[in-house]
């Protein structure tokens, strides 16, 4: 007779995985850049991210391209219409690099 729960044999747990995926943490680094840009962005403008998207996505994409985050189309994600940070400020990384 156990004490607490009563028997787990009767018990079935259904685990699901999230919908899209793991989110694994970026234990390197790669992303740490632009989750800073981002987040002061959030911060400048009183959690108003609205005026960060441009920002947001360019996080999302270096998780992408860092393997941290599946691949999926940017208007899946809610970013229909909204034009990357690089492009807008007419830089990319291979420029910042040199």
């Amino acid at each position: 007779m156990g004490f607490g729960n009563p028997s787990t044999s009767n018990n079935i747990f259904s685990i699901n995985p999230p919908a899209r995926g793991s989110f694994p943490l970026d234990h390197d680094g790669d992303c740490t850049q632009p989750m800073k840009v981002y987040l002061d962005c959030l911060k400048k403008n009183k959690n108003n991210n609205g005026a960060c998207r441009e920002l947001s996505k360019s996080y999302l994409k270096c998780r992408m391209n860092n393997g941290l985050m599946d691949n999926d189309n940017f208007d899946n994600l809610g970013f229909t219409g909204v034009k990357d940070a690089d492009a807008k400020s007419g830089d990319n990384k291979a420029e910042r690099l040199v």
